[in-house]
């Protein structure tokens, strides 16, 4: 046993590089190793049973469990070590603001990570509200006045206003650098922390088992299933329901834009197209949920627990729900607006908003659902290879 611990902890020691810990990361480290001499919360969530495979905790080690933490606050409720103690557990936070550096660490190209210190509220509403105004002047340059963004629309809808093949030159180029930018930053991920957990390859089981927790947002229940901890000691399952009206609001809304495509490029069905349409019947569910999702996280938000999360991270979080808002919030006002004067004016807002979005997703809050999916899939994994300590319960 002695000699399996010694090649694990220099198994370890080699992953990660004998790189020097951050103030943050050595916090986690610390707190992980009261937790692991405690283990009080071991069956609340994943992080705890993973927690428990460890003896040391190197950087790759941490950046796991920092991604595995849904911050749903119910270990930090329940811990007897938790403030004002003087050994000051707060897995929550500690472990909230160690992922926010990760987002930054792993960020493609890196020279842009620092992009999530800047990413807050007034940055997004400012892009938006930029983007739309080049487009207002775009229409208005275009139809030779003022008076271009109000009047009858015009025959063929929005596409008159701007072609689609314009459309497409616009968009395209942003959601293929959005794609690339998050795809590259979660595979340096994956590489670091591969070697700290297991080294094994994915299976089919981990995998679906990784894809249920995902999906089900199944660590979002406090470890009893009876819900999170918000502004008091009560439990919610509102933060679990509004992650979900809003994750399936916008894979609902990105399902109609797929489905349009198809439409378009396939089938030589052009837009606008109307209920019962496909498309128009995805769109209009999956924005009315993605409003409701993200009006409800905005109330939580505010009035989240003070010793929840990380306060520095409170204007990236908002940014994106307010962008999320207001992309669901201005694609049913164009909807609305068809054939009346406001088509124009509305459509340049509501492409304003949807290109501010897709600018931000690979340094926004939108990292976090990637980086956290990626961390559930080598747990998953992990959980199924002998524990190399021989102690804990997965």
């Amino acid at each position: 046993m002695q000699a399996l611990e010694a090649l694990t902890r220099d198994a370890r020691a080699l992953a990660n590089g004998a790189i020097v810990l951050s103030a943050p990361e050595t916090e986690v480290a610390r707190q992980m190793q009261i937790c692991n001499a405690c283990r009080y919360c071991e069956g609340f969530c994943a992080v705890f049973p993973a927690m428990t495979r460890r003896l040391e905790f190197g950087k790759a080690d941490i950046h796991f469990l920092a991604n595995l933490c849904h911050n749903c606050g119910a270990c930090l409720h329940a811990c007897q070590y938790a403030p004002p103690h003087e050994f000051a557990v707060n897995v929550p936070q500690a472990m909230a603001q160690v992922r926010g550096q990760t987002y930054a660490d792993y960020a493609w190209p890196p020279a842009l990570g620092a992009l999530y210190q800047h990413n807050g509220l007034t940055l997004a509403l400012a892009l938006a509200g930029g983007l739309a105004l080049f487009l207002v002047l775009a229409v208005v340059l275009q139809g030779q006045g003022i008076a271009a963004l109000w009047r009858a629309s015009p025959t063929g809808g929005f596409y008159a206003i701007f072609p689609h093949n314009l459309l497409v030159g616009l968009f395209a180029p942003v959601f293929l650098f959005a794609t690339l930018a998050l795809a590259l930053g979660v595979r340096r991920f994956w590489r670091e922390v591969t070697p700290a957990t297991s080294g094994a390859a994915l299976t089919t089981p981990a995998t679906a088992e990784a894809a249920d927790a995902v999906l089900r947002l199944k660590y979002l229940d406090g470890g009893h299933g009876e819900g999170c901890h918000n502004d008091d000691d009560a439990y919610t399952l509102a933060r679990r329901r509004y992650h979900h009206l809003t994750f399936y609001g916008f894979m609902l809304c990105f399902a109609a834009t797929s489905v349009a495509t198809l439409y378009h490029y396939v089938f030589g069905w052009v837009a606008p197209y109307e209920l019962p349409s496909l498309p128009k019947l995805l769109g209009v569910v999956g924005g009315v949920s993605l409003m409701v999702g993200t009006a409800g996280l905005w109330r939580l938000n505010l009035r989240r627990h003070p010793e929840h999360g990380d306060a520095a991270q409170k204007p990236m979080d908002r940014g994106f729900i307010a962008l999320l808002f207001l992309t669901s919030a201005s694609g049913l006002a164009l909807w609305l607006a068809r054939g009346t004067p406001a088509l124009a004016l509305t459509l340049c807002l509501h492409l304003g908003a949807v290109m501010a979005l897709f600018a931000t997703l690979p340094y926004g809050k939108f990292a976090h659902g990637i980086f956290r999916t990626a961390a559930l899939l080598r747990h998953a994994v992990e959980k199924r290879q002998p524990n190399p300590i021989g102690l804990g319960n997965d």
